[in-house]
């Protein structure tokens, strides 16, 4: 995978680049949408490329590997070609649904042993069979497979942890090093440093993942319980170590606002269910800050949502008959949630790179994080 690092920012690590991958290329920074068993919820892969311009998404080793199971993905010849979607495809190991799974999985050295949330059957996750899974799936961009580290751990548990990521970081890499592609397009294995909120852990974990001479890289345990400015500090320790030739991916990150704080950093792409999730239960995202379009004050607005931004997807839908939809539960409410909030995170970071371009990166971002904190 080659990377172009096309422009910086001045008085900010911001950075506009491009990636390419056998499925296209991908202009940064970057927001993925999540697809987490091969499909955005509720959003149509033609209305995800046309309307929301997605370029690429995310999807899940734990999920897809439950359902639709390895075999029917194989015999399909992986995932794009199962579920239609053109464009790259970028999946994460698992690590972080196993760590979800709480008291019915258990990790050692070698393995993490799960039950399914679906049946409760018994599974094993290995690194090996993790970048395996991965291969089947066909992802563009693979992940290495790690534990991920509460945000309020402490120093002893996010130090075995870590140590436990980096075993297993050497293990996936090797495994990817003696494995081939299985659809006739090359892949790529990010490693993921963690570290928790510990900069001496971090800097061991960053200055590993370095070494291996990747074709990016990927920070994970953020947003995941730390305080906020912790977040930012260890994106700042981590970003001053990995190479500025290569894409940095922040992982399951985040709101609007740590999105233009992570661009600032130097973080070239992003995931996070919330423009969805949000969207699904009438949170919405705008300019000028968030509204619950449930609320009562929007029953005789008959504005769009965002009216600067024609409300991202179409102006026809405006926040009284958005809020109608929702009282009603008629489920064309939480669609229209869903692809306005994707529409208006594609924008943001589409912005944040028009900006980076004109040299104005910093002084709008200010000016648009004062604005997103807003509750309308």
């Amino acid at each position: 995978m080659k990377f172009e690092l096309l422009h910086t920012s001045a008085g900010s690590r911001a950075r506009a680049g491009q990636f390419h991958t056998a499925h296209g290329a991908v202009e940064t920074p970057v927001f993925m949408p999540v697809g987490t068993v091969g499909s955005v919820k509720g959003i149509h892969f033609k209305d995800l490329k046309e309307d929301i311009k997605a370029r690429i998404i995310l999807g899940n080793t734990y999920h897809l590997y439950l359902r639709p199971g390895i075999e029917v993905l194989e015999k399909a010849g992986g995932l794009h070609r199962f579920n239609g979607w053109d464009k790259p495809i970028l999946t994460d190991s698992g690590g972080f649904q196993v760590f979800s799974l709480g008291d019915i999985r258990k990790i050692t050295p070698f393995r993490a042993r799960f039950q399914s949330h679906i049946d409760g059957s018994r599974h094993l996750f290995t690194p090996e069979s993790v970048v395996d899974i991965q291969r089947s799936i066909g992802a563009d961009i693979m992940m290495a497979f790690d534990e991920c580290t509460p945000g309020d751990a402490d120093y002893d548990y996010a130090k075995k942890s870590l140590e436990l990521t980096q075993r297993w970081l050497g293990r996936c890499m090797d495994r990817f090093g003696a494995t081939q592609a299985k659809y006739g397009y090359n892949q790529t294995l990010f490693p993921i440093v963690q570290g928790c909120v510990y900069p001496d852990l971090r800097v061991k974990a960053a200055e590993q993942a370095a070494s291996f001479n990747a074709d990016g890289y990927a920070i994970g345990g953020l947003s995941v319980g730390e305080k906020e400015e912790d977040m930012y500090a260890m994106i700042e320790v981590v970003n001053a170590i990995l190479p500025l030739d290569r894409p940095r991916y922040l992982m399951g990150v985040g709101n609007p606002v740590n999105i233009l704080e992570g661009i600032d950093r130097g973080i070239d792409m992003f995931d996070c269910v919330m423009p969805t999730r949000n969207g699904r239960n009438g949170m919405l995202f705008t300019r000028n800050g968030v509204i619950n379009i449930r609320n009562n004050k929007w029953a005789t607005d008959f504005s769009p949502v965002d009216p600067e931004g024609s409300s991202f997807v179409d102006h026809q839908y405006t926040k009284a008959y958005l809020r109608h939809l929702f009282q009603a539960k008629e489920m064309l409410g939480p669609m229209i949630g869903s692809m306005h909030n994707l529409a208006f995170y594609l924008w943001l970071v589409d912005e944040a790179r028009n900006q980076i371009f004109q040299g104005t990166f910093k002084p709008w971002k200010e000016q648009m994080v004062k604005q997103m904190r807003n509750r309308l």
